[in-house]
């Protein structure tokens, strides 16, 4: 095998809600929908590097990105450490980083599926879910490889929702938006809890159903802190287009009439 490519798909909240604390984590109701049309590619390649690396422009530090800690996390599996002394990873990068649409936790799940094929580890989507948490709230989700799921919790709890594939165009300003100052001022100046029926009621509606009677500002809790610290967040929150997780892409469903 000299190589082998996956494609690594965004993902959009249709909304999001917080539901509750947990120490330090904020637990959240939510809706995520796969981006058919927005995706990275992760191909293996054969390496004399030795060791294991990552080809691509990334603007973290090895040590902070998440498919390296999808692999520290592996490593001890057998196989693992041996195939990547003689294979890097490649990551082609098409969606935008720091922009609510979930490419780091999407590389790192397409990085363990992947690893688990290849090096026959026979890991269950369960397993891989419980390793995947470890690495980031969103990254089960995309484990699963849902086209529509509600994640409750604290990103852990995956169930599929049935429903038709949605046609979504996205937008993301030039804004690096920081997730972890972004729930600081929602935790200070606008938190609020969803109600149990509330919730439920969004879990059982589909996707476009919840756009059509939902604004901006109803079907994201966090837009509102998240323009309270970028206010030139405000100049993209057209009518039609909704804010995807801590920002800063919107985007808009096509199949809404």
């Amino acid at each position: 095998m000299n190589e082998i490519s996956e494609k690594s798909y965004a993902k959009v909240n249709i909304f999001l809600k917080i539901s509750n604390k947990r120490e330090e984590y904020h637990e959240l109701v939510s809706r995520f929908v796969r981006v058919h049309s927005l995706f990275d590619t992760i191909s293996f390649v054969k390496s004399s590097r030795k060791a294991f690396s990552i080809i691509g422009n990334f603007s973290c530090k090895m040590e902070t990105n998440t498919v390296y800690k999808a692999y520290k996390l592996l490593e001890k599996y057998d196989g693992v450490d041996e195939f990547f002394k003689n294979h890097s990873v490649k990551i082609e990068k098409n969606i935008p980083e720091f922009a609510g649409l979930g490419g780091g936790s999407s590389n790192a799940a397409t990085f363990l599926i992947m690893t688990n094929k290849i090096c026959k580890l026979n890991l269950s989507k369960d397993q891989l879910c419980n390793i995947a948490v470890k690495i980031g709230a969103d990254v089960p989700f995309f484990v699963y490889e849902y086209d529509s799921a509600n994640v409750t919790g604290i990103g852990e709890i995956v169930e599929k929702f049935d429903e038709e594939i949605l046609n979504i165009d996205t937008i993301t300003p030039n804004i690096k938006c920081n997730t972890g100052e972004i729930f600081k001022v929602f935790r200070e100046n606008f938190y609020k809890q969803i109600s149990k029926k509330e919730a439920d009621k969004l879990l059982k509606m589909k996707s476009i159903e919840i756009l059509d009677s939902l604004n901006i500002k109803e079907a994201n809790d966090l837009y509102e802190p998240a323009t309270s610290v970028y206010p030139k967040l405000e100049e993209y929150g057209q009518i039609g287009w909704y804010f995807s997780g801590s920002g800063s892409s919107f985007f808009k469903v096509n199949n809404v009439k």
